[in-house]
């Protein structure tokens, strides 16, 4: 919904350089909101925007990767975790069981 990765949104570096507020309003980083930058707290958006219509515009332009981000990575975990169950891990637990150490992977 910000527009940008969550290491650029906390730091504040967007492609390398730290302006806050410099993009005019599709690109929204923690410095920015919290008053870092010419637009003082709230962000810097370009005349006519305010910050609901930036998070809606960059909502609707990014809805698929949201929802894939939320629903799909956890069922893919999910599945991932129960292929490789069986036939990796309780090997390798036994193996290093046999080996005398008391770990559990």
């Amino acid at each position: 919904m910000f527009n940008t990765n969550l290491a650029e949104f906390v730091t504040g570096r967007v492609n390398g350089s730290f302006k806050p507020g410099a993009d005019g309003s599709s690109v929204l980083t923690l410095p920015e909101l919290l008053g870092a930058g010419p637009g003082g707290f709230g962000g810097n958006f370009s005349t006519g925007y305010s910050l609901q219509s930036v998070l809606k515009t960059n909502l609707s332009n990014n809805w698929m990767q949201i929802a894939v981000g939320v629903v799909g990575i956890p069922i893919i975990a999910n599945v991932a975790m129960k292929l490789i169950r069986k036939p990796v891990i309780l090997p390798a637990n036994r193996m290093l069981k046999s080996v005398g150490l008391d770990v559990k992977i």
